[in-house]
């Protein structure tokens, strides 16, 4: 039961944003090389939308995923991921890449 409700609650956030939340949301360009973020640290305004573009720079595919942020993406070898989350609270929001667990980032949110 509980991988099918986190199952459609990513479901929900891969949703995309209409055009006004596009307008305001704020996009967050993070790179996967070498089985790293780059940057690892990103900023974003409290109560606005984020649109993460994760471009995978290496050979194999990378996923993408937050248990705090209630998102996950496979982003395949040599390609681009869009991510779209939802209005967020300030914080900090870690993520990391499910098929290696070492490739950590975070989020902070104020």
């Amino acid at each position: 039961m509980r991988k099918l409700t986190l199952a459609a609650v990513c479901a929900v956030a891969m949703l995309p944003l209409s055009p006004s939340q596009a307008q305001q949301a704020t996009e967050i360009q993070v790179t996967y090389s070498k089985g790293q973020f780059l940057p690892s640290e990103v900023r974003a305004p409290a109560d606005k939308p984020v649109i993460f573009r994760v471009k995978n720079l290496d050979a194999k595919a990378m996923e993408f995923e937050s248990k705090s942020l209630r998102v996950e993406k496979v982003v395949a070898a040599n390609s681009e991921g869009v991510i779209n989350v939802r209005a967020l609270k300030p914080g900090r929001y870690e993520f990391y890449d499910d098929f290696n667990e070492k490739a950590r980032g975070a989020l902070t949110v104020q």
